[in-house]
């Protein structure tokens, strides 16, 4: 019962295959009692979810481009539980036209769209349960690590970048309170919200490959929910500002395994031909 009594709000859980939803399973399954979070016609989605995960288990409203939004999930909160003890942060969005190729003609509206929901909110939402985080706690949010550039990731790869930031100056001014702020930087997991890039299937294929521990898409959701549950429990008391990998190890290596023997089956053999003098 690694959550025993914590108080989690959990943010992006649309369907069953939701990153969010299997973390919220977990949390529920290690003993802490949770809020989710949803708008507008999705919310319908995760009400959907919610009823499956725990019968009676509520939904607050917060769209994070509303800026009203968030002193009312402050209010909800300190109405409903009086204290919260860990966040997840589960929300990213770009429009078509800043993926699959098309950074150089991505326009500024698009890009800023991107950003706020991608990269802002995780400030918006951190400013928001502070007050309310006062035996301090931690703040978890969804990552896909964007040190290097990616093939058609492009403005979303920027707003990852931009989010990986947020977290170390968050770790900064939210320590001092006793609030770690730290990214779960999973590999690629079939989920709605990957269906939606261009690209995705060969990228989910090659990843596997490269990765040490080996990778599936499927199934590695659960390994993902199970860090994420130890993040946010008192198990990682003195991390905070940190990128944790959750991706079979492929960050670590710099090109897919090679086979010597088949590299030498393909070369000619030194006596097919003379040398040159």
């Amino acid at each position: 019962m690694l959550l025993q009594g914590k108080k989690l709000l959990i943010t992006g859980v649309l369907t069953p295959q939701s990153l969010a939803y299997g973390i919220a399973e977990h949390a529920l399954a290690q003993g802490a009692d949770i809020l989710l979070t949803g708008f507008g016609r999705a919310k319908s989605l995760t009400e959907r979810s919610a009823k499956r995960l725990k019968p009676g288990l509520e939904v607050l409203e917060l769209d994070v481009t509303n800026p009203a939004h968030f002193p009312a999930l402050t209010e909800s909160l300190r109405q409903k539980w009086g204290r919260v003890d860990g966040v997840l942060h589960s929300i990213a969005y770009a429009p078509d036209d800043a993926l699959g190729g098309n950074f150089l003609n991505t326009p500024w509206e698009s890009v800023q769209t991107a950003f706020r929901i991608s990269a802002f909110s995780l400030k918006e939402l951190a400013v928001a349960c502070m007050p309310l985080m006062t035996q301090g706690g931690s703040i978890v949010t969804l990552d896909f690590d964007n040190r290097i550039a990616w093939p058609i990731y492009d403005w979303m790869g920027v707003c990852k970048a931009a989010l990986e930031a947020t977290v170390r100056y968050l770790a900064r001014d939210l320590g001092p309170k006793g609030i770690r702020v730290n990214a779960l930087a999973a590999g690629p997991l079939s989920t709605i919200a990957a269906k939606g890039i261009p690209g995705f299937k060969a990228l989910e294929q090659g990843w596997g490959r490269q990765a040490p521990l080996g990778w599936s898409a499927k199934d590695s959701h659960d390994m993902v929910a199970r860090t994420a549950c130890a993040m946010l429990s008192d198990w990682m008391p003195s991390t905070t500002g940190e990128m944790v990998h959750v991706d079979g190890g492929y960050h670590a290596i710099g090109a897919p395994p090679v086979d010597p023997q088949a590299e030498a089956a393909e070369s000619p053999t030194a006596s097919s031909k003379p040398a040159a003098e």
